[in-house]
């Protein structure tokens, strides 16, 4: 029989209402309330990252391709739809490549080295955009029209919208439907069926076009909301002056973002022609990416806080318990017990208290995530965080990690404390009350 376990369980469940029963109880809380709020930190800061990136790729995908001349005049050059790539780039599953290997800081160490996707290439799409300006009876709003042909996929927008339909493109002659964001319905004061017309530009003369509303989006990220409509791509060419082969590029999506260097690099490098140019969106749109980085320290602090919490209220727990055991240590001493074993008690005892809190923390925690993604209790201001409600996003592999991790560094902090059982002599002990 485990001496030392058996112990620990009689005084773990023995009865009594002393001044270290609340003490406990205090622990038993503070564990389970840090990794209530670390599981429900992970699973936020999850979820809006994913929703922010998702919204993100809706209008861009991970990699666009366009002319190299785009990159240096911001005017669509039209290159052709006829391309080696298009579109059967996006039967490729899994890439294997030599990469440059970087530093934990993500310096380049000046080797290569090959690495392994984790996914593939999910879809590619053309596109052709032409700015304008739309005009109704009571306002003016400047839009970008952004074309798209029948190899768009709206499973990305579905999401998004809020009313009405889908483009209908028909083959014989070019749509006159349109979606706008709900930002500028609401500025036009419009809505579906309605029609108006936009003015374009094209070489110092004025060309109109009408268009009727077919569906109205809403994304919650203003910059996109404010510029953006989607209208059939042959549109966009007609009004660019470019035949139906011509657009301004090409739009990829990948099965794994964590991917997006590789498969960038991979394309300009080893599938594009020199007059192309590949950009990845981290590269087009820095600064949202450096912000969504910044989450991941914040959750690395807030995890970090509720793990101090955890481990002071449980060191504090354990002194507590020896101090109102000292007596049993000594009496355990005087018998020819060995520091180790009796330092195996309370360890013990620490650890039943500490998965006691986490059994309750990983209730609450989940229950959480459980009510929030069903009925979206937490609310945002969406002009500040792009979201109307705060998404969560459960990954069952860092819920684990969470739980071993509190597990393992809790008792490896709780030996220090332990150690004093060395430093009891018998004799006082057994006197002390």
């Amino acid at each position: 029989m485990n001496l030392p376990f058996f112990i620990a369980r009689r005084i773990a469940f023995s009865s009594g209402n002393s001044f270290s029963k609340i003490i406990l109880r205090i622990a038993i809380a503070a564990v389970a309330l840090s990794v209530a709020v670390m599981i429900a930190a992970t699973a936020l800061i999850a979820g809006f990252k994913t929703e922010i990136s998702r919204k993100i790729f809706e209008f861009w995908g991970h990699i666009h391709i366009s002319d190299t001349r785009y990159a240096l005049s911001y005017e669509p050059q039209p290159i052709s739809r006829k391309q080696d790539f298009y579109p059967s780039l996006d039967t490729m599953k899994r890439l294997t490549y030599l990469m440059p290997h970087t530093t934990i800081l993500g310096d380049e160490t000046g080797v290569d080295e090959e690495k392994t996707s984790r996914g593939g290439i999910r879809h590619i799409q053309v596109f052709a955009h032409k700015p304008g300006i739309i005009r109704t009876k009571t306002a003016l709003e400047g839009i970008l029209l952004k074309g798209v042909g029948t190899d768009f996929d709206w499973n990305n927008l579905k999401p998004y919208l809020v009313a009405g339909t889908f483009l209908s493109l028909p083959d014989s002659a070019p749509s006159r439907d349109i979606i706008i964001s709900q930002q500028t319905a609401d500025r036009l004061q419009v809505g579906v069926g309605d029609k108006f017309v936009v003015h374009f530009v094209k070489e110092r003369e004025q060309l109109r076009r009408l268009f009727q509303i077919c569906g109205i989006y809403k994304t919650g990220l203003e910059e996109y909301d404010r510029k953006f409509a989607l209208c059939d791509i042959r549109q966009t060419q007609n009004l660019l002056g470019w035949d139906e082969n011509q657009v301004a590029g090409f739009e990829i999506w990948l099965d794994d973002l964590r991917d997006i260097d590789m498969y960038n690099s991979y394309i300009y490098n080893e599938v594009l022609p020199p007059d192309l140019l590949s950009v990845s969106i981290r590269e087009k749109f820095p600064a949202i990416f450096e912000w969504l980085q910044l989450q991941d320290y914040n959750e690395i602090v807030i995890l970090g806080l509720m793990l101090a919490v955890a481990i002071i209220n449980m060191v504090t727990a354990l002194m507590v318990l020896l101090l109102e055991h000292t007596s049993l240590i000594g009496i355990l001493k005087a018998l020819g017990e060995q520091d180790g074993r009796i330092r195996q008690i309370f360890l013990y005892y620490a650890a039943v208290i500490t998965l006691t809190g986490m059994f309750w923390g990983n209730l609450i925690g989940l229950g959480f995530c459980f009510l929030e993604d069903k009925f979206h209790l937490i609310h945002l201001n969406e002009a500040d965080y792009y979201l109307s409600y705060a998404p969560v996003k459960i990954n069952w592999l860092a819920i684990i990690g969470v739980n071993v991790g509190t597990l393992v560094i809790t008792l490896m902090f709780l030996l220090i404390p332990a150690l004093w059982v060395s430093k009891i002599a018998p004799v006082r002990a057994i006197r002390f009350r």
